[in-house]
């Protein structure tokens, strides 16, 4: 990954304190995975922002080698990588992660 886009990637993430790297975006999520986290954070009433992988081959790419996780969604809270779709599935049906987002967004 070039170092203009390790600084874009770090600039989204840095623009909202939960932002998602997905496919698609919350208002049409193109992928079941994508789809899942973004019901997951609308239950939870929290407000994020979401770039779109499909729109952009280098930052599909280069968000995999950032936060070196293979696939996407891919969710962070303050800067944080949390994981993808089954990790937020876990986390929401714990409670870890309303507790979670509840100190990120306080």
């Amino acid at each position: 990954m070039d170092a203009s886009t390790k600084q874009r990637i770090e600039q989204l993430i840095g623009s909202s304190p939960v932002f998602v790297f997905m496919k698609g975006n919350k208002l049409m999520p193109q992928c079941g995975f994508s789809n899942n986290v973004v019901q997951i954070l609308n239950a939870l009433a929290v407000p994020f922002e979401t770039f779109d992988v499909l729109s952009d081959m280098e930052v599909r790419q280069g968000i995999k080698e950032f936060s070196e996780w293979p696939t996407i969604p891919q969710v962070y809270v303050n800067g944080e990588f949390i994981g993808g779709s089954d990790i937020l599935i876990e986390m929401y049906n714990s409670g870890e992660l309303r507790e979670k987002l509840a100190v990120a967004l306080a």
